[in-house]
């Protein structure tokens, strides 16, 4: 088994590390930011979530460049599988829709994060559906659909070996939660 939850440097920004450094003790904030399995980032507002699951309501989607690269740059994961974006003092947990990563596909092959971040492929597996995952060398996720004809020209030059998954096995085998918001309802944190 791969661990999701690789010892990475954070990119985090100064500002983000001051900030907690002032205010240490801001309480986390669960259900208002989602990653959906094509990398885009969207925020839940009290309707989106009274909606139901991320999978069902996502919210509005961010377009915001700027905002982009400031969530991807603070975003990290805890010691139970959470994902979250560090905001200033306030951790904002992410609901995946799938993986905490959705990779893509550069033209000449280099693998790349959501957030951008170069990563080398250390596995493949495709599931029951035929979706196909990376774990990284910066962690487990998503290959987005779009840049699986060339996960196919991989696997067929024998760059890449696939094994079989199931999707709903992979949260636990690669340490990741989809939903910290869940988690912390049933596991009373605030």
């Amino acid at each position: 088994m791969l661990d999701a939850m690789v010892e990475v440097e954070p990119l985090m920004d100064d500002m983000v590390k001051q900030a907690m450094a002032k205010w240490p003790n801001v309480p986390a904030c669960h259900g208002w930011l989602g990653l959906d399995a094509r990398g885009h980032w969207y925020m839940r507002d009290e309707r989106a979530q009274a909606g139901g699951p991320f999978s069902v309501s996502k919210g509005s989607q961010l377009k915001h460049d700027k905002l982009m690269a400031f969530i991807g740059r603070n975003y990290l994961v805890d010691a139970h599988g959470c994902w979250y974006f560090q905001n200033g003092p306030q951790q904002v947990f992410v609901e995946l829709e799938v993986t905490p990563w959705v990779w893509r596909v550069d033209p000449d092959g280099t693998v790349r994060t959501h957030t951008g971040v170069s990563a080398q492929v250390r596995a493949c597996w495709v599931d029951e559906l035929g979706k196909v995952y990376l774990a990284c060398d910066v962690g487990f996720g998503l290959l987005q659909s779009q840049d699986v004809p060339w996960a196919a020209q991989a696997l067929e030059q024998g760059l890449w070996s696939a094994r079989e998954c199931q999707s709903a096995a992979l949260p636990e085998q690669f340490g990741y939660v989809t939903s910290p918001q869940n988690w912390a309802l049933k596991h009373k944190v605030s």
